[in-house]
This record gives structure tokens, C-alpha cells and sequence, in this order.
């Protein structure tokens, strides 16, 4: 049985992408899969105080952070999981804030020593798991996907963990009501991309 860690950077209760990622959850619990689901918005983690103690030790194995906050259990999840879902709507451009200060406190994932000028993956030799993208934008679908940052940071984010992505879930033009409902194309791809991201489909 796979184990998907499903992360969720979206402000907004059962806005688009919380159901997009929910959509895809239930395709996979479906398959058989075992999936919890974290939502940064309820989730201790705080800020990385770029004291860079956690890059210091060589190896593959994960740095371990001086602040001891939920991003402790949070490391050891992703850990186990066989695989991710890793989501967040658009917000000015990019991420939203909660992603982002998640993303940066992934430094334990970096080997850095202060003579060295730049970091590298603890990951990066490492068998690939497996990623799925969920986002969303105001913007059309195409153009939202390329126009802004926010697929690449979250396709950043998969490549630190150790994970290859194998599928993005864009839901664009989300800014025409409060209470719009996904898209049947979006429904459809969810399902599709739940089985590539359990390895019952290729991609």
C-alpha cells in the first residue's frame, strides 16, 4: 500500500485547491492508497532563522533543525511517504507565504558547510520518489501555469525531498466567484494523475 504525504499551502477552507487536492486524495484512497493530508495553515512551523546548524553534517541523511516545532514530525512524514502531493494557489505571483516558509525551513535537506559556496542535495543521489503539483491562479489555466513562479517553487520543493514530478494539476480563471466549482476536465485529470502519482498509471 503506497503512503502519500499530501502537503497544502492554501489559505482558504475548502477553497479550489483544497478541493483539487481533496479530489485527488480521494482517487488515491480509492486505489487502495493510505493518504494524510497536512495543512499549513493549522500546522506549527516556524520561521528558519538562517542559522544554517542543520546544514553542517554530511550525508544523506536530514539535517536536524535548533528550533523544535511541528516541522520535527513534518520531516519524519515525508520521510516515510512513498510519495507527495504538494499544493498551493498563486498568491502574487508565487507561493503563498505559509508555503514558502515551509519551503525554506527544507534546508535540512541541504549539506552546506560555511566554506562552501553554495548548498548541495542531501537527496539528489537518492531513488526518486514520486510528485504531483496542485495549484491554481487567477489567470487562465496555460497562462497561469507559465506566467508564475508558483509551479516551479512547488516543483522545486518535490526535487529538495527527493522526489520526481510526474504530473501538475493547474486550475486557472478561479477568481470569478467565491464558490466556483471545479472544472470537469479538472475532475477528470485529478483522477488520471492519482494514478500516475500511485504508479498505476506512467506517466
Amino acid at each position: 500500500m503506497s503512503r502519500i504525504l499530501a502537503i497544502n499551502g492554501s489559505y482558504r477552507k475548502d477553497g479550489i485547491t483544497d478541493r483539487a487536492v481533496n479530489e485527488v486524495v480521494r482517487a488515491l484512497e480509492s486505489a487502495g492508497a493510505a493518504v494524510d493530508v497536512i495543512l499549513l495553515r493549522e500546522y506549527p512551523v516556524g520561521f528558519c532563522l538562517n542559522c544554517r546548524e542543520c546544514t553542517q553534517q554530511a550525508g544523506e541523511s536530514v539535517g536536524r533543525c535548533v528550533q523544535h516545532d511541528g516541522m520535527d514530525e513534518l520531516i519524519d512524514k515525508i520521510e516515510l511517504a512513498d510519495g507527495y502531493i504538494l499544493a498551493s494557489p498563486t498568491n502574487f505571483g508565487s507561493v503563498t507565504a505559509i508555503y514558502k516558509r515551509f519551503m525554506e525551513r527544507l534546508i535540512v535537506y541541504a549539506y552546506w558547510p560555511w566554506h562552501m559556496n553554495s548548498p548541495r542535495l542531501r537527496k539528489e543521489n537518492t531513488p526518486p520518489k514520486r510528485a504531483l503539483i496542485v495549484s491554481s491562479s487567477a489567470a487562465p489555466g496555460i497562462i497561469g501555469s507559465l506566467m508564475y513562479e508558483t509551479r516551479k517553487q512547488l516543483k522545486k520543493t518535490a526535487r529538495i525531498i527527493g522526489a520526481d514530478t510526474v504530473g501538475t494539476l493547474f486550475v486557472g480563471s478561479i477568481a470569478k466567484g467565491p464558490h466556483q466549482p471545479l472544472p470537469k476536465g479538472i475532475l477528470q485529470r485529478a483522477r488520471k494523475l492519482a494514478g500516475r502519482l500511485n504508479g498505476s498509471e506512467q506517466a
